[in-house]
This record gives C-alpha cells, structure tokens and sequence, in this order.
C-alpha cells in the first residue's frame, strides 16, 4: 500500500473528518535534510474533523501522530499539519 493512502485511512479510521488532504511536498524539499529519491519524504495533511474541534493545537497533533502510529510516522521526514475542527 502507497503511504500516502495508509495515512489517509488511518486518519479517517480515527477521525472520520469533513475533508482530508494527504500531500507529498517532498520535491519542494530536493536537497534538503531527509529528503530522498522517489518522495515520501516530506508531507502535508489537512483536515477538518469534528473530533478534533475541542483540542488544544497541541493535543490535535498529538491525537494525529498518534493515530498515524510511530511506526509510519518513523518513515517520514516531516509532516506539516492543518487542522480544523
């Protein structure tokens, strides 16, 4: 399964959201610290999901990271996060 699609059933698995974006922005990072050939490197997810509304910022990435797990989330550079209740 390509990441970007695990990533996107875990998130809806845990937060059923309104709008989910899985992006991989890793070639605007060519050249950059943990960027690699072939992508999936650097990501952007936007959501919006009723689950997350009453969290704090913190409390959202960290309810995110963890429905991502620290397994898919070890294979990943960087994640950018927007999120919206």
């Amino acid at each position: 399964m390509m990441l970007a699609e695990e990533m996107r059933q875990r998130l809806e698995g845990a937060f059923q959201p309104a709008r989910l974006e899985v992006l991989d922005e890793s070639e605007g990072h060519r050249g950059h610290a943990g960027w690699r050939e072939g992508g999936g490197t650097h990501w952007r997810i936007r959501i919006d999901a009723p689950a997350l509304g009453a969290m704090t910022r913190l409390e959202r990435h960290r309810a995110i990271h963890a429905a991502l797990g620290p397994e898919l989330i070890g294979r990943i550079h960087a994640l950018a996060l927007e999120v919206g209740g």
